[in-house]
């Protein structure tokens, strides 16, 4: 599935970087389309996946291992080191002025499950709430959630349902953090919104309210209140092998996305009032994500000026299909630039780095008139920036280890040091253009930090 890229001569080493850029996006799309072939509308009902009971296509991770539930690995979530507790409450909102766009030919509207997380009073309810709810946790470890979240890991190798968060449900507010600038998270494509739950957390320990978006029938799984499963649907039929077809299909997935997203902000508005008490600022609102979720907070940024400032953890700003001269199908954000502050986070793997690996970051680069720095995380791989850096490694020691190992997946970068660089670079950002105080860590290179380069 080799893309059509117009060659040049003389031979010129930039393209090459291009070509690899661009066959790492089709590769994760056409993952995404062998697991969206195996998916069925079929999967078992929270009870019963909780149960470890097959109910047929789709059963959960404990499906064929009734009994030994108990004996699979679990991890856990590191602690938040924000001075506040956290507290969460999931909301489920209905956008009626649109039709489902992944569902074509019904009268459904578009439907999404997101989470607010907060800074919360202390002795909250006694047990934190679990990062995944049962039935999306027997299917994120099911054969087709493992296949579309592209782990490596085995399906029922895990207790994905065991991981605890550190938040507890629907807590008080604790009013000491003040009124709380509101930041909205986007996952990678085809990953949940739990996925990056070490992160958000932590910083709604530090003070914020951060609000975490599944867009629905792309993630591999959103599980709404009445129990209903709403599995991966973006291909509609068979999935795209022609380099024009795959760019329409990015085009449509960050479009959707970006409507996701000024969606859940205007219902932020009403919820504010009705339901929070005036507890969320509205008027210091930021963005972040990871891979197709950092181009999200790009693009949402460009597309809504209430977006004051994001970050774009490794997510190429472009569309493949080979219109532009360089292989290229550059987004609006990369074309135009800003005039607020993006920070871009590249990682170690093949076609990333720093803005000049790859043409949809170096044309943001240039065009961009607002502040922007651009780190990479040494030794890492595109999913160290999620839950994935924390977790893999504490599984790989019980004996789950990704096909192809650990490092693969995660990376050589010791994940405690790239949890710790995370957490501190995200919240030095926010904290800088959100929250009115600057700890200076983005100046420049920092001696706590060295696997953080910056390119220049």
């Amino acid at each position: 599935m080799t893309p059509d890229v117009m060659t040049v001569a003389p031979h010129d080493p930039s393209r090459d970087r291009s070509r690899r850029s661009l066959d790492r996006r089709q590769v994760l799309v056409a993952g995404l389309a062998a697991s969206a072939l195996l998916a069925t509308a079929a999967v078992p009902s929270p009870a019963a996946a909780a149960a470890g009971r097959a109910d047929g296509p789709g059963a959960g991770p404990a499906a064929g291992i009734t009994g030994r539930r108990a004996s699979l690995p679990t991890a856990r979530l590191p602690r938040p080191t924000g001075p506040y507790a956290v507290g969460t409450v999931a909301l489920h909102l209905v956008d009626r002025s649109r039709a489902e766009p992944w569902v074509p030919g019904t009268s459904a509207r578009r439907e999404l499950m997101v989470s607010l997380w907060y800074p919360a009073r202390p002795g909250g309810s006694a047990r934190p709430v679990p990062q995944m709810t049962a039935g999306a946790a027997a299917h994120f470890g099911s054969a087709e959630g493992a296949a579309a979240m592209n782990l490596g890991m085995a399906p029922g190798s895990v207790d994905w349902g065991a991981t605890l968060t550190h938040a507890h449900e629907a807590a008080p507010v604790d009013r000491r953090a003040g009124q709380l600038p509101v930041v909205l998270y986007s996952p990678g494509l085809g990953d949940p919104r739990t996925w990056n739950t070490t992160l958000v957390e932590d910083l709604a320990s530090r003070g914020y309210a951060v609000v975490t978006v599944d867009h629905t029938h792309e993630a591999t799984e959103v599980e709404f209140p009445d129990g209903r499963l709403a599995t991966m649907r973006i291909f509609d039929g068979a999935p795209p092998t022609d380099p024009e077809a795959i760019s329409a299909l990015l085009e449509k997935a960050v479009a959707v996305r970006v409507a996701d997203s000024r969606f859940v902000l205007d219902e932020l508005a009403r919820l504010n009032r009705t339901r929070f008490g005036g507890a969320l600022d509205l008027r210091r609102v930021g963005m972040f994500g990871q891979s197709a979720g950092g181009f999200t907070a790009a693009q949402t940024m460009h597309d809504d000026r209430r977006f004051l400032a994001g970050i774009n953890m490794d997510g190429e700003m472009d569309y493949v299909g080979g219109r532009e001269p360089d292989g290229t199908h550059l987004s609006g954000v990369a074309l135009d630039g800003l005039d607020r502050p993006l920070l871009l986070m590249g990682s170690g793997s093949e076609g990333s780095g720093d803005y000049r690996q790859q043409p949809s970051w170096a044309a943001f680069w240039a065009n961009t008139r607002g502040w922007k720095a651009d780190v990479t995380l040494t030794g890492s791989r595109h999913a160290s920036y999620t839950d994935a850096g924390v977790l893999l490694p504490r599984l790989a020691r019980q004996g789950a280890v990704p096909e192809g190992g650990l490092a693969g997946a995660v990376g050589t970068v010791p994940s405690h040091r790239a949890l710790a660089a995370n957490r501190a670079y995200v919240a030095s950002f926010f904290g800088r253009w959100l929250h009115g105080h600057d700890d200076h860590l983005l100046d420049g290179p920092s001696e706590r930090f060295p696997e953080m380069v910056f390119a220049r």
